[in-house]
């Protein structure tokens, strides 16, 4: 399972479309270009929180989207699993405290099926 998580970890972290990038958003969280959606990344304690906009940085429903951070805790790859919360943010909770800055990745799936990849600096 560890194997296949770093394997995963890995695959995402190079193949993240060369024109990602990442600033500071809106809600104090990092942001990076995840396919079509623009997302933004904030942790606090053991909370994931992922808010998802459009190219033009308007908010998109979280609803029919499901994530997942793949985050290194502990100098292990996480999975941690996000799902809809209001408006447009998925949510989700890791086993232990995160930093404000959690290296790794993140996987949204839209409501049409397409899953897309975005790396955390």
């Amino acid at each position: 399972m560890m194997r296949w998580m770093m394997t995963l970890l890995a695959g995402l972290l190079t193949a993240v479309a060369a024109d990602a990038h990442e600033a500071a958003g809106q809600h104090g969280g990092r942001t990076t270009d995840v396919g079509a959606y623009h997302v933004e990344l904030v942790a606090k304690g053991e909370t994931v929180d992922l808010f998802v906009t459009n190219a033009k940085q308007e908010p998109v429903s979280a609803g029919g989207f499901k994530g997942a951070a793949i985050l290194v805790l502990g100098g292990k790859a996480t999975r941690i699993p996000l799902a809809p919360a209001e408006g447009n943010r998925l949510s989700g909770t890791a086993p232990m405290a995160l930093g404000e800055r959690p290296k790794g990745a993140v996987q949204l799936t839209g409501p049409d099926g397409a899953t897309a990849n975005g790396k955390l600096h």
